[in-house]
């Protein structure tokens, strides 16, 4: 390098900037070439270009630029008159940008998108916005470059598209489908960046040039929204994008009048009476239609977002369509989208994943599968379509085949009620209860039937006043129309209620059985739906109905969740679920009350539902197969089936049945049907049972329902004795186990207690005494002849125990309780003038009661001998005691009675009893001798010298 060569090198380079300068007045010096003489420039240029293009295709040498750049140079300065050379140069550039090399490949870009920025902000005659051919041959270059599909190229483009937003975005005019189309042509593969650049553009699209944008590109910026929330490789834009739709329906809102005038104007005028629907709507359904892709994409929170978009724009903005068009979103929209979101959740896969791949979000729990991320996708598909019915039910009862759509909607409510899942099952049964809540007569703002109790949630029928509004041919054709909708609802209430609750064949260890929140939300519907249904509701369904309401209380809970459905504490309370079959046999009974003839031919199928539920107390239901543990025996969480406790329930079933007896005893279903035998009958178990029950409070329950029950139906029983023939014989043995009952008192029970007890013991004997012996001869003489054995058997009830020391059993002799007893035998013996029959019974009952003091007294001696200087218990003196007392009264009692009624063989036994009367004087109790001390008084009276005695005296 020290030699010539070196100095030429060196001066050569020193004269590089004047070289430079002196090309480029010469190229800048072509805006003076003639048209002709401007096209060879350019040729030539081309060739130069093509020849380096091919030597840098073939060889690793940096290939030439100059041609490239002295063409951009040409374009530029020759802008005025951009359509002479317009498509030569950009045709070439576009040749440029799909060569190999990156380095030609990057200047072909460069040179296109600086020629079109140039030319787009060069000032023409006419303006460049109103010369719509000229606009379109700028811009389709950068269109020409979507289907290049180098990452660098169409890096280069969208920032080429990002600036003509920024400087020529106003005078776009027509050119913005061209800009839309370039921002749209994204694709999965194209990598974050160009997507992230791509949607920069878009955002200011709709944030600053929809009011300005043609009305015939709004579509079209719908659909690139869209499909930017549909790519997959960047989360946030898809949720951004979502989000640029509600803004777009926004605007579409609010510019509403201008939007409908300048889309119809794009129609020709002979075709805009043949247009299934009008451009405005046409445009609205564009939105809901893409909306509903997304509502179905492969990421959770795509879905959801795209869902509670859909849903919340329909809401808002549903009213400005007009009524054929919601034909169109129903069947075109919603339903497809449901049938879309149960086919991909059906198919989903239960394999659990730690995270989503697309996203990188960590995943909670109960999302941790792609089932369970769909399944909440089908709640909120549901729940919005559902929402859409009852906002909108006013206007899709005008359709014509609104009957079709209700049918279908229930028949999707029904098989995701039925599936197995339980979030899904139980928001299919609220999206049930949301369509139930509708109005009915949308004329009337101040008679709304959307009142809806918060603990109940039912709902109120339309008002009388409401119904007598309507004329009188809408109020027919009305009435037979909604008929039919709740006649399909209450069909698909009883097919979820049946299929759910049907015990599974063979029980598995994952046997999948409905939730507590999921029976009780079905059964909360029942009262709402039934104030639609109740004039067509017949004995059939009322059976269906129970079979339900059985089922579903028969159903065990998981272990696991029983913590949370059990009372805490000593609070003994109804689940939600048992309380929910109660207010709906509640509200079902009131309604039965004030209903027809025909309704109230349905009491005694009501009365055996409630006295089913009243069983529970003591004999829970099971279901199927399912082996269970009773809720009792729980404690913490179990992995065992657990069987509620039904005994709260129980019991305020059985307050239910007393009241709706008390009101019905008189009418003739409820006579003709055994109701009150088959009431004492379900109370014979409790009453059996009595202190054995699972809850002292069932027994003490049973007998107060009782007495209350035979009150009121013992008059209907004597009026009607061939419908009541099995009766007294079943009362008859419910007294009687009640009184002498099989289980003995807890001995934890109080004194207090057991003094209650037998207070109660004593009200029954109150019974016999005031509503049952009075009428003796209305009754059959078998149950009178039993209630004397009982008063007999209760009159001196033995002590439970034979022991010489028992301190505990002084209480058990329920001495007021017998006292009771014998005192109503001494009530209807001979101290006031009876009816014949009356009196024969008596006197067969006061030698039984002669009888059985004769065999106490003379057990009394020979215990007493045998204990020697050991007193007998205290329960036994006092049981003595009380019996001497009752000799006593029996005496006086007969003394006085009228004589022609005693019979001798009566005195002949009281006389019997004198010799155990001296046995007993050598007893060493003071109670004992002071009660003997009266009876043998009382015998004075019969001593006489013999043969002046006579009937006894």
């Amino acid at each position: 390098m020290d030699g010539p060569n070196a100095v030429i090198t060196t001066a050569v380079m020193a004269d590089l900037p004047v070289l430079s300068a002196m090309l480029s007045r010469l190229f800048e010096s072509s805006q003076y070439l003639d048209d002709v003489a401007l096209h060879h420039l350019i040729d030539a240029l081309c060739k130069l270009s093509t020849e380096s293009m091919e030597a840098a295709a073939y060889s690793n040498r940096e290939p030439s630029l100059f041609a490239v750049a002295k063409l951009l140079e040409t374009g530029l300065v020759n802008l005025p008159r951009v359509e002479v050379l317009w498509r030569p140069v950009t045709a070439h550039f576009l040749e440029v940008c799909q060569h190999p090399n990156s380095a030609m490949r990057s200047w072909g870009a460069e040179a296109v998108t600086s020629l079109v920025k140039a030319a787009l902000s060069h000032r023409y005659q006419p303006p460049l916005h109103e010369n719509t051919r000229l606009q379109a041959m700028l811009l389709s270059p950068l269109q020409e470059l979507s289907t290049i599909s180098h990452s660098d190229l169409r890096q280069k483009q969208l920032e080429c598209v990002l600036q003509v937003l920024h400087s020529n975005g106003e005078t776009l005019g027509p050119g913005w489908p061209v800009i839309l189309g370039v921002i749209g042509a994204i694709t999965n593969d194209q990598g974050e960046n160009l997507i992230r650049t791509a949607f920069q553009s878009l955002q200011l699209v709709v944030t600053d040039f929809l009011p300005i944008m043609p009305s015939t590109c709004l579509q079209v910026c719908v659909a690139v929204a869209s499909k930017f929330g549909l790519q997959n490789q960047e989360l946030n834009i898809s949720l951004t994008s979502v989000g640029l739709l509600w803004n777009i329906s926004d605007f579409f809102s609010q510019n509403q009048e201008r939007i409908k005038t300048d889309l119809t104007n794009s129609v020709p005028e002979k075709n805009r009476t043949n247009l299934a629907m009008t451009p405005f709507d046409g445009l609205w359904m564009c939105l809901f239609s893409k909306l509903g892709d997304l509502c179905v994409d492969s990421r959770p929170a795509v879905r959801k977002s795209g869902s509670q978009t859909l849903f919340s724009t329909v809401a808002a903005h549903g009213d400005l369509l007009e009524h054929k068009t919601w034909q169109a979103v129903l069947w075109q929209v919603l339903f497809p989208l449901l049938d879309r979101v149960k086919k991909m959740s059906s198919e989903a896969s239960t394999e659990r994943h730690l995270n989503d791949t697309a996203g990188n979000i960590l995943i909670h729990h109960s999302r941790d599968t792609a089932e369970k991320q769909w399944a909440e996708t089908r709640v909120l598909a549901l729940a919005g379509v559902a929402s859409v019915f009852s906002e909108k039910k006013v206007m899709l009862q005008k359709l014509g085949d609104f009957p079709r759509a209700w049918a279908l909607l229930l028949e999707f409510i029904e098989s995701s009620a039925l599936c197995h899942s339980a979030e899904v099952s139980l928001a299919a049964l609220k999206s049930f209860q949301e369509i139930l809540h509708l109005q009915t007569d949308s004329g009337d703002q101040n008679t709304n039937i959307h009142a809806i109790s918060s603990k109940s949630n039912c709902l109120s029928p339309p008002s009388a006043e409401t119904i007598q509004r309507r004329p009188e041919t809408d109020r027919v054709t009305s009435g037979v129309e909604d008929l039919a909708l709740w006649s399909n609802a209450w069909r698909v209430w009883l097919g979820i209620g049946i299929q759910a609750t049907k015990p599974p064949d063979k029980p598995q260890k994952d046997t999948y059985l409905p939730t507590q929140p999921f029976l009780t939300a079905l059964v909360c519907i029942f009262p709402g739906l039934f104030d639609y249904i109740k004039c067509r509701f017949v004995s059939g369904d009322l059976q269906k109905l129970t079979a339900v309401l059985k089922s579903a209380l028969a159903v065990p809970v998981h272990g696991d969740a029983s913590p949370f459905i059990l009372p805490v504490g000593q609070d003994v309370l109804m689940t939600p679920l048992q309380n929910a079959v109660y207010n709906a046999v509640d509200k079902l009974q009131k309604e039965i009350q004030h209903g027809s003839d025909s309704m109230q031919a349905m009491y005694p199928e009501l009365f055996d539902q409630m006295l089913t539920f009243v069983d529970y107390a003591e004999r829970p239901p099971k279901f199927g197969n399912i082996r269970t543990r009773s809720a009792a025996t729980v404690k913490g969480m179990q992995n065992e089936w657990v069987t509620m406790n039904f005994v709260p329930f129980a019991e305020q079933t059985l307050n239910l049945v007393v009241s709706l007896y008390k009101t019905t005893s008189q009418h003739r279903d409820v006579i003709s049907n055994h109701v009150l035998f088959k009431i004492i009958k379900t109370l014979h178990v409790p009453l059996g049972l009595k202190y054995g029950c699972l809850s002292q409070s069932t027994w003490m329950l049973a007998i107060n329902s009782l007495l209350v029950v035979l009150h009121t139906g013992l008059p209907v029983a004597r009026k009607h004795e061939v419908s009541f023939q099995g009766f007294w014989s079943e009362l008859a043995f419910t007294l009687e186990d009640f009184l002498f009952s099989k289980h003995p008192p807890p001995s934890s029970l109080s004194v207090e207690d057991y003094q209650r007890d037998e207070a109660v013991d004593c009200r029954v004997i109150q019974l016999i005494r005031d509503d049952v012996l009075p009428y003796a001869g209305g009754v059959p003489k078998e149950f009178i002849v039993k209630m004397m054995e009982i008063l007999n058997k209760g009159s001196i009830h033995s002590a439970t125990t034979d022991t010489f020391v028992d301190t505990e059993s002084s209480r058990k002799l329920r001495e007021e309780f017998a006292k009771a007893c014998f005192e109503t035998l001494l009530q209807f013996s001979f101290v006031n003038t009876s009816p014949s029959a009356e009196g024969s019974i008596s006197k067969l009952a006061v030698v039984s009661l002669l009888q059985r003091c004769q065999d106490v007294l003379r057990r009394f001696v020979e215990d007493e001998r045998l204990s020697g200087k050991c007193p007998l218990p205290r329960p036994r003196m006092s049981e003595m005691a009380f019996v001497l007392k009752a000799v006593s009264t029996l005496l006086g009692s007969l003394k006085r009675a009228p004589q022609d009624n005693i019979e001798s063989t009566m005195w002949t036994q009281i006389i019997a009893l004198y010799p155990y009367l001296v046995d007993c004087t050598t007893s060493t109790s003071g109670e004992v001798c002071k009660a003997l001390k009266e009876a043998l008084h009382e015998y004075k009276d019969l001593l006489a010298p013999p043969g002046l005695v006579h009937n006894g005296i």
